[in-house]
């Protein structure tokens, strides 16, 4: 396993002449459409592309770390408590990638004293040495109906299926947050289907509702087909990307990781990890859970 203190210092060179650092939060109105999977394999195909990948996982259940055949040692709350160190809860599960459970700390962020905050701005600023991307699984299990980390993030990108409980979820989802937090870009990422015409007639549907009520601006940010190999890479803790690199489905991630690094990046503020975190706590603190369901 790669020495912590060793790649800390390496990251620390490398932000002397590093690009914007971009902050990409995945999101779905439900379960099932293959979100983690997604972020699992996008970021192999990313790090492969000479980026240093950060995962940030908010899910209390199936966590990103199993994606890729590992397990976690805890989470950031354990750090934030000071029952252990940064450099036994981040998860180093592939050359360049790196996943960080905080699906604890996300539930207590809203209650956090000021050491905490404190404490949790440190570990947040700290993993700015080894990320040039960093990759959001939001659960949408969260008080407010949607995770802060979508709402403090670059973009937000929502992932949705061919069923039609999955496109009716998205919708609820995008419309919520429209209308509670006034966020109204999203890009949608189809999962899942036969093919690029499946993908964007599901996708033109879904824009055509949310454009005639004026709720949101929709963005295709691509598509990823029904693919077997996914369930078999799976059985051995590894990424379609990484098993089965000539794959549709694998082919079609790549155009997708490489289209994520050309996405324009907002001036929200958010250009260093440190401005991440605060906002999350800001969010936490003074959003109230009500909002985004007036």
């Amino acid at each position: 396993m790669p020495s912590f203190d060793g790649d800390q210092a390496a990251g620390l060179r490398r932000l002397l002449d590093r690009e914007q650092l971009r902050v990409i939060t995945f999101a779905a109105g439900s379960p099932g459409v293959g979100k983690s999977v997604l972020i699992a394999n996008l970021a192999v195909l990313i790090a492969r592309l000479g980026k240093r990948v950060l995962i940030l996982d908010e899910n209390s259940r199936r966590n990103m770390a199993s994606c890729f055949g590992f397990h976690t040692r805890g989470d950031l709350q354990n750090v934030v408590d000071s029952e252990k160190s940064l450099s036994e809860t981040l998860v180093s599960v592939a050359a360049n990638i790196r996943v960080l459970p905080i699906a604890r700390s996300m539930k207590k962020l809203r209650k956090f004293t000021h050491e905490q905050q404190a404490a949790f701005l440190s570990c947040i600023s700290k993993l700015e040495a080894f990320a040039d991307i960093v990759l959001i699984d939001a659960s949408p299990d969260h008080d407010l109906g949607f995770s802060p980390l979508g709402l403090a993030a670059h973009e937000t990108v929502v992932v949705i299926s061919k069923t039609g409980a999955s496109i009716t979820d998205a919708y609820s989802l995008i419309k919520k947050v429209s209308l509670g937090y006034s966020l109204r870009n999203f890009r949608i990422l189809v999962n899942k289907v036969s093919g690029l015409e499946e993908a964007t007639t599901i996708f033109r549907n879904l824009e055509r509702v949310t454009r005639a009520r004026a709720i949101a601006d929709l963005n295709f940010s691509g598509y990823v087909p029904l693919d077997a190999h996914f369930q078999q890479a799976a059985r051995f803790g590894q990424t379609i990307a990484e098993m089965f690199p000539e794959a549709t489905a694998t082919h079609n991630c790549r155009e997708i990781a490489e289209e994520m690094l050309n996405w324009p990046v907002y001036a929200n503020g958010c250009d260093r990890l440190e401005k991440f975190g605060q906002q999350l706590l800001h969010l936490s603190q003074y959003v109230e859970p009500l909002a985004i369901y007036a």
